[in-house]
């Protein structure tokens, strides 16, 4: 993986949580509309590139560690609080453990997603300079550090604490990358772990688009579901770059 990559992953996370921290009174409906294309984006390249390029000389075991991604995420989000998409909750007692166990669900959801980013470009038919899974995790990555900024700020945490959750946040996915580099380097064992990221990808996604409908009258806005076709028209045209 090349070092702009690197940087990439880092940045998006620092200008992601910086959108949040100087655009706090537009941010309801630019989050909501961020958070709709990501999660689109990631639906299209989870069933567009994914999954087609998991599976390609499958053992026939891979579905079940795709159902594990799906619970683990499950789980990660009972410490973070929904906070990777979109959700944002103030809090005012207790504030520092919220901040501990919302800091410790995103960190460990980032680490995981970013272990098989380098692996996957030798998957299958993973085309040289088109990593997919790369470009998912840093649209997905944006909406959620802007949520992650405006909850620790309205939760009333000082701007340079914001700031340092902020770059140990953009941290965990490049050491999830370099941990993959050391431990996952033959092509079952990145099969399998990029597995349980399709799981958390379909867990994150769908959850983004089903929460779309915020009048519980099953209509979407329709700024919402502009930037939902958007997304996935995006995944579906990356099928045509090659």
């Amino acid at each position: 993986m090349e070092f702009w990559e690197y940087g990439l992953l880092f940045f998006s996370v620092i200008f992601g949580g910086g959108l949040g921290v100087f655009l706090q009174r537009q941010a309801d409906n630019s989050l909501k509309l961020a958070l709709a294309f990501g999660g689109a984006y990631l639906l299209g390249i989870t069933f567009l590139h994914l999954i087609p390029e998991v599976f390609t000389g499958d053992n026939g075991r891979l579905g079940l560690w795709i159902l594990a991604g799906f619970f683990i995420q499950l789980f990660l989000e009972q410490l973070s609080s929904g906070v990777e998409h979109g959700h944002i909750h103030v809090h005012g007692e207790g504030k520092n453990s919220m901040a501990v166990s919302v800091m410790l669900g995103l960190c460990l959801h980032a680490l995981i997603e970013g272990i098989p980013i380098s692996g996957y470009e030798h998957l299958g038919h993973g085309h040289e300079g088109h990593n997919h899974l790369l470009y998912g995790i840093i649209l997905h990555k944006i909406p959620a550090a802007f949520a992650l900024s405006l909850l620790l700020l309205l939760s009333k945490f000082k701007a340079s604490t914001v700031w340092i959750c902020l770059v140990v946040f953009a941290s965990m996915s490049p050491l999830g990358v370099w941990i993959g580099q050391q431990l996952f380097t033959d092509p079952s064992s990145i099969r399998w772990i990029t597995a349980i990221v399709i799981g958390s990808f379909l867990h994150i996604s769908t959850t983004i688009i089903f929460e779309s409908d915020s009048s519980r009258h099953h209509r979407i806005d329709w700024r919402k579901l502009v930037a939902i076709t958007l997304g996935i028209a995006l995944a579906f045209l990356s099928m045509h770059e090659h």
